[in-house]
């Protein structure tokens, strides 16, 4: 590939279209490698499959699967909402219209974490076709109305759409999951549940984001770094998933966190302070939590957020 690429799958019911977008970021190669395989193994799916591998360029870009975008690129996760003014935006409006065109019954939209961590999906409501996504692929849901220009965030207009996070993105076991999960989504007869089916996901509700504020610096070490605002723990990214407590060190601050870090609940209201707390320069949980995509790399901290958090038994967290 030298490019955007676009491959039509063949089905035994060609009447039939489902969807798969992966590496809209060119460092999580998971479903790329999943699809690749399935192509080598000559398997036919089915119902025609429309598959999608997007940021090839930034893939590309040495060292191989390295690069989440190119230089001075948007995100193309957040670009599938107007304007579409620049090439990312060009490419996902573009992306947009060839889901439109072959208007499938169910999208999947494969992605890699950002740290090591188990899988678990995501969509912006609950009903029984995205809980039936999911199960394909990992027994945990997100259920997130953010509104950050994500691909999942048709599924409002157009047809079921999930995002499904593999695993970190050099775990051997999440390259696994991505082709297991993707032959399933492939060959199986149907995909979305017909009735009320209890599919015993764990669910997640709402999360809030916890971004640096612009021009607040950022390290990982064991202590804190006197040239940084902020130190983080290294090995923070293994709270993914699972409860912190109040005295759950995180790191370590040099400022009041509201002048540190920027969140917002769904209702546009402030949530640092529900978020984390500093105390002696220590900085720690402002409540007991439930952290998830939680990133150890300081780029995609700056560029998209620390960590997304819930209450500790998985709900909204209140204010």
């Amino acid at each position: 590939m030298d490019g955007p690429t676009c491959i039509l799958l063949q089905g035994k019911d060609s009447s039939r279209t489902r969807a798969m977008v992966t590496l809209l970021h060119g460092n999580e190669p998971s479903g790329a490698i999943a699809l690749h395989r399935y192509l080598r193994n000559g398997c036919r799916p089915a119902v025609n499959v429309v598959c999608v591998v997007a940021s090839v360029g930034a893939a590309l870009e040495p060292p191989l699967f390295s690069h989440r975008m190119l230089p001075r690129a948007r995100d193309l996760n957040r670009c599938f909402r107007p304007p579409f003014d620049d090439a990312q935006g060009v490419l996902a409006e573009e992306i947009l219209e060839i889901l439109r065109l072959h208007a499938p019954e169910a999208v999947v939209d494969m992605h890699n974490t950002s740290g090591t961590g188990p899988a678990f999906g995501v969509c912006t409501f609950m009903d029984r076709h995205h809980e039936a996504l999911v199960s394909l692929f990992t027994q945990r849901l997100i259920i997130s109305s953010l509104g950050l220009g994500a691909l999942m965030e048709i599924s409002e207009e157009t047809c079921p759409t999930v995002t499904v996070e593999v695993g970190g993105r050099l775990d051997e076991e999440a390259h696994a999951l991505a082709y297991e999960g993707l032959c399933r989504f492939f060959e199986a007869p149907e995909v979305l549940s017909p009735g009320d089916t209890d599919w015993g996901l764990e669910l997640l509700q709402d999360p809030i984001r916890l971004e640096l504020k612009d021009n607040v610096t950022l390290t990982y070490a064991d202590a804190p770094c006197d040239n940084y605002d902020i130190t983080l723990r290294p090995d923070i990214e293994h709270h993914n998933f699972g409860g912190v407590s109040t005295d759950t060190l995180l790191g370590w601050a040099r400022a009041e966190a509201q002048q540190l870090f920027t969140a917002q609940d769904a209702g546009g209201r402030c949530a640092v302070s529900r978020l984390v707390r500093v105390s002696d320069g220590r900085l720690y949980p402002a409540q007991p939590l439930k952290l998830f995509m939680i990133t150890n790399n300081a780029a995609i901290a700056h560029s998209d957020c620390l960590f997304y958090a819930v209450a500790d038994d998985g709900s909204t967290i209140c204010a």
